[in-house]
C-alpha cells in the first residue's frame, strides 16, 4: 500500500483520524477537532485540517493524550493490520493507577473482618 502515489498527499485530519480507528465515526473525529481535543504540530487543529506524511498530531481521549505520527495520508477506513503501517503509536505508556477500595453507601459499619482489609489495602498493617 505504499505507493508514489501517496507521496505528496493530504488528507483532511478528521477522515485520518477516522481511517486509523482513533474516532469509532468521522462526526466523532470532527467534533472532537471543533472541541480542541486535537493538535497538529502543537496547534489546535479544524476538521479539515490537511495532515501530510511526518504531522505528528495529538489526540485527547478519556483524558489521556495519545502522540501520533503520519506515515501514509489515508482516508478510507482500513483493516486493523495496515493501520500499524498509515501510524506510528509515540504514545507514552500510563501510569497504573492505584485502586482505593470503596463501601457501598449505606452498608453500616465495616465488620472488624473488613476493617482489617481496609487497613490493609491502605498499607496500615498492624
Amino acid at each position: 500500500m505504499t505507493d508514489s502515489s501517496t507521496a505528496g498527499k493530504a488528507v483532511r485530519v478528521d477522515a485520518w483520524l477516522w481511517a486509523v480507528r482513533v474516532y469509532k465515526t468521522r462526526s466523532a473525529a470532527t467534533t472532537a477537532c471543533r472541541a480542541g481535543h486535537v493538535r497538529v504540530g502543537g496547534e489546535r487543529a479544524k476538521a479539515a485540517q490537511p495532515v501530510r506524511i511526518g504531522d505528528e498530531i495529538r489526540v485527547r481521549i478519556d483524558g489521556f493524550d495519545r502522540m501520533l505520527v503520519v506515515k501514509q495520508p489515508i482516508s478510507k477506513r482500513v483493516g486493523a493490520p495496515l493501520v500499524a503501517t498509515a501510524m506510528e503509536d509515540r504514545t507514552p505508556p500510563r501510569d497504573p493507577t492505584p485502586v482505593m477500595a470503596q463501601r457501598d453507601r449505606g452498608a453500616g459499619r465495616p465488620t472488624k473482618r473488613e476493617r482489617r482489609e481496609i487497613d490493609r489495602l491502605r498499607g496500615q498493617d498492624r
